[in-house]
């Protein structure tokens, strides 16, 4: 990998993390692309691609803490106050920073029990261009409808478990191909009734324990690894950093569209996105099997096999 390939798919990365346009399909058709342009980009299943996507991942995280910070703070602060409260025989109703942590651990618990299912048997299955190019087209609509939602009544002190483990459904579902996360999990809000900035916040403050979670568990296929990797640290520093900054941008522009009602942009671009998923279907074939494979080509053999749109 490149410096600058690593520039390409940590922004890539950043950007499409919050943008509500599903991120992973344009991952994978980045590093398809660059493939066939002749990069000798390491395979998705290797242990240097694994640990790349970690990475990556706890760029946007960053990118979260830090566009968020403000929030984020007065709800770590006011969670420890809270705490010491409870002696005193306070209700959870009334310790409304404790509440919203422990409502997302809730949906966070969820999404991870749920997750597991839909990755071993969903991500395979709805994986063909036709079925992204549909899933697509229901982000879209999802994305359209949000912007008509103008009755909103539940704030913070109206959260409830249920509306925890709805979002974390809806978080569960979006590891799809073609679901977006962040689009999926502030709808589920919005029709709850749960106000713009709170439906936003309590979205991307459940994406920090989803994604420490997520790499968490993916970092466990690394534990057998042996041996140095391919990828020198400069590429994963520098896909940190852009993935990072990147992030912050596109969650700060996704705040401020959706704060105004102006989801229907991204709505736009998914429809066309899946119109052209759709169209353009390029029929690669079966790919042999393994032992037909020669030793000599087998470790490049992933470059011309299909590659799945996520």
């Amino acid at each position: 990998m490149t410096l600058l390939e690593a520039l390409l798919l940590g922004a890539i990365q950043g950007l499409f993390m919050f943008i509500p346009v599903s991120s992973s399909s344009h991952l994978v058709l980045t590093q398809h692309w660059l493939v066939t342009t002749g990069s000798s980009l390491p395979g998705p299943e290797t242990a240097e691609m694994i640990f790349f996507n970690l990475v990556v991942h706890l760029g946007t995280m960053v990118s979260i803490v830090v566009v968020m910070r403000r929030p984020l703070a007065r709800l770590v602060r006011g969670t420890f106050r809270e705490l010491s409260l409870l002696r005193h025989r306070h209700t959870l109703r009334h310790l409304i920073h404790l509440k919203l942590m422990t409502l997302g651990l809730i949906t966070t618990g969820v999404t991870g029990v749920l997750g597991l299912g839909v990755r071993e048997f969903g991500t395979d299955v709805f994986a063909t261009p036709w079925a992204v190019s549909l899933l697509l087209l229901v982000t879209g609509a999802i994305l359209w409808w949000s912007d008509s939602v103008t009755t909103t009544w539940r704030g913070a002190a109206q959260m409830t478990v249920t509306v925890a483990v709805i979002i974390g459904l809806a978080q569960a579902a979006a590891l799809l191909p073609g679901l977006s996360r962040s689009g999926l999990t502030i709808a589920a809000a919005l029709a709850l009734g749960m106000h713009r900035r709170m439906a936003a916040q309590y979205s991307f403050f459940v994406a920090i324990p989803t994604i420490v979670a997520a790499t968490g568990v993916q970092s466990l296929s690394l534990l057998d690894h042996q041996g140095g990797f391919a990828v020198g640290w400069d590429a994963y520093a520098l896909a940190f950093l852009v993935a990072a900054g990147v992030g912050a941008g596109a969650l700060w522009l996704v705040l401020t569209l959706l704060y105004r009602g102006y989801f229907r942009i991204f709505a736009a671009y998914v429809v066309i996105l899946a119109v052209v998923t759709l169209v353009i279907q390029p029929d690669y074939g079966d790919p042999p099997a393994l032992e037909e494979i020669p030793v000599e080509e087998a470790q490049t053999h992933w470059q011309t096999a299909p590659i799945t749109v996520r």
